[in-house]
């Protein structure tokens, strides 16, 4: 029998009441509410317990100006919604920018409600197959970045659309916010559509907004991307996974610079900065009708290239440097490499990219008991990771049985884990790559509290 995952809602407000309305209304979904009544509470339950999805009040976010940063950074894997009394665009517009994934009005609608939790299924899949987001900045040496870099800066200052290509992992967000932050639009909001975790019809209401009534769970009319994006700079990720039917309004967008909201017949004026990337073969795609050759040229203005970290292991060095030193003040610790350690790196074919290389050396950094990092824990966590290493107890696996084999050493790996993360849940997954609900599953399944 396939066990049913309970999913939980964690809501931080001052206030007691908003979280009993959410448990009412979630509860018919096997959604359990938590409410924490302040940031430090909030942040610690975080570390240690299995949430889902945040619902932060508008106070704490005011009080604290860098909490939303902190939790989209520190918590990039679980959605964030800013729960706002009904205020401007450019409120909504500055809670989005700042890395919320939405937000709802309050007094609360049930409805509306109902509909941002179902959402959130979709953005937290997406985030969990991302794991974390790369560093703000990019460090590089190479002749390949340095070229980059310097399209960035003539492209920066113009208004034209640009389309960033390149693998997954190898920085097209990073390359975009840096756009954003030298254009002539970096006092306007950085608005980012996650193109490829939504459905056809609530991608279109994210991009576009909706009217009251479009929809079951349109309760009110709620401003789109773009029209947050008023004045500054949206961003389309992976924008080849979008359907025929968004492509064709995305075209008229880019080519008239106007939309309707869904269900609504007035015709807004978009006073946006287009961006988008993609790591597939959108030529391919053309050739095959998958994706239409108009709307092809209008993105595809100026192209970005990045090219993947096998092809300019000169970076390698300086951006493992870089994490490092990320990685120990942000664990509070002081970890360094040997120069034989870093020689390593130049080894591994990174088919992650730099999010592969950060994710490894913040594991080195935290698993680590040293000041220096030697060659030998390098390699020893690249083979670990490459597959290469069998199990201590692979020449006894002729008595054992195969699933009691693969449970021992799957709960040795746990309760390893957890001693190294000192007991954080969450960070203890991310030592192991899985996700949250994979690691919490496993506890469930060996019994580990």
């Amino acid at each position: 029998m396939q066990e049913v995952v309970t999913h939980t809602l964690l809501v931080a407000d001052p206030d007691s009441v908003t979280a009993p309305q959410l448990q009412q209304l979630l509860d018919p979904e096997g959604i359990r509410v938590a409410h924490r009544r302040d940031s430090q509470t909030l942040l610690q339950s975080l570390q240690t317990e299995e949430i889902d999805a945040v619902f932060l009040a508008h106070g704490l976010a005011q009080q604290d100006p860098s909490l939303v940063g902190i939790l989209t950074q520190r918590f990039p894997n679980i959605p964030l919604v800013v729960m706002l009394p009904a205020t401007s665009r450019e409120e909504f517009a500055r809670w989005v920018s700042a890395g919320a994934a939405d937000f709802v009005r309050l007094p609360l609608d049930a409805e509306e409600a109902l509909f941002t939790v179902k959402k959130l299924h979709f953005l937290s899949s997406e985030a969990e197959q991302e794991q974390s987001s790369l560093a703000s900045g990019v460090v590089a040496q190479s002749k390949a970045m340095r070229d980059v870099f310097a399209l960035i800066a003539r492209v920066a200052p113009g208004t034209s659309t640009v389309m960033i290509r390149g693998e997954s992992g190898t920085g097209k967000e990073v390359v975009a916010r840096r756009i954003h932050e030298q254009s002539r639009r970096k006092n306007g909001p950085f608005v980012k559509v996650h193109c490829a975790a939504l459905p056809e019809q609530i991608l279109e209401s994210e991009v576009f907004g909706y009217e009251r009534g479009a929809f079951t769970g349109a309760s009110a009319r709620k401003p789109g991307r773009v029209e947050l994006a008023e004045g500054g700079t949206l961003f389309l990720d992976e924008i080849g996974d979008i359907s025929p039917a968004v492509q064709v309004k995305l075209l008229r967008l880019l080519q008239d610079r106007e939309y309707e909201r869904l269900g609504g017949t007035q015709t807004l004026k978009a006073d946006v900065r287009f961006l988008s990337a993609t790591h597939r073969n959108l030529e391919k795609m053309v050739k095959t009708r998958e994706f239409r050759e108009d709307l092809y040229y209008r993105l595809n203005v100026v192209r970005i290239v990045l090219p993947p970290l096998r092809d300019r292991r000169e970076d390698i060095k300086p951006m493992a440097r870089h994490f490092c030193a990320v990685a120990s003040a942000a664990n509070d610790k002081q970890r360094s490499f040997d120069d034989e350690a870093l020689a390593v790196f130049e080894s591994s074919p990174w088919r992650g990219n730099v999010r592969q290389l950060q994710n490894f050396v913040e594991r080195l950094v935290v698993l680590g008991e040293h000041p220096r990092i030697s060659q030998s824990e390098v390699a020893s966590e690249l083979a670990r990771e490459e597959g290469s290493l069998n199990d201590e107890n692979s020449n006894d696996m002729s008595v054992i049985e195969l699933d009691a084999a693969v449970r021992a050493a799957e709960r040795r790996a746990l309760e390893k884990a957890l001693r190294k993360a000192g007991g954080n849940r969450v960070l203890a997954a991310h030592l192991l790559g899985v996700s949250r609900r994979t690691l919490f599953y496993k506890l469930r399944v060996h019994g580990i509290s």
